[in-house]
């Protein structure tokens, strides 16, 4: 099974929150952006949204501090899980994601993250400026790439301009 994985496009948010919204509604039928998987950063100063979730790092910080090995990949999927079977709700997961992505629910006494909808992620789904998608991980590799070659050649473009202005 081909798996795939959120892309998320920071310049296209308009900072709705619709995905925290659909997210918390599928999950645990609330209108509760608290319970969201998806998480929309608004970064004042810049005057950007920056919608953050599970990466499913391929090395992932909260699998491997898990003491008693309630987190595990899913490989079939491509996802990082939570047994809460066997979660002991320490939240060591939770101090270590460096995203932010891992969170704790004290209505349910659980720890969660985004699951990707079982692949078929709301948030996505709903995101009418596509800010979030879910692709191929190459063509999420391959966007990054090419708009990091974008900014570094404008970059460059700026820089030899203000060279010859100067």
């Amino acid at each position: 099974m081909e798996t795939r994985a959120i892309m998320i496009n920071h310049e296209k948010c308009t900072g709705c929150r619709r995905c925290e919204l659909v997210c918390s509604v599928w999950h645990d039928g609330v209108s509760n952006p608290a319970r969201s998987r998806i998480k929309v950063e608004k970064w004042e100063w810049e005057g950007l949204y920056i919608p953050m979730t599970c990466r499913q790092c391929v090395d992932a910080p909260c699998l491997n501090v898990c003491p008693v090995k309630a987190i595990s990949r899913d490989e079939e999927l491509g996802k990082v899980r939570v047994d809460h079977d066997i979660c002991i709700v320490c939240r060591s997961c939770v101090a270590v994601c460096p995203f932010g992505a891992m969170n704790y629910n004290p209505w349910d006494i659980k720890v969660f993250k985004c699951d990707l909808c079982h692949g078929d992620p709301q948030c996505v789904r709903f995101c009418d400026v596509k800010a979030v998608d879910f692709v191929e991980p190459a063509k999420e590799s391959l966007v990054k790439k090419r708009d990091a070659a974008f900014k570094i050649s404008e970059a460059k473009k700026l820089g030899t301009t203000l060279k010859y202005e100067g």
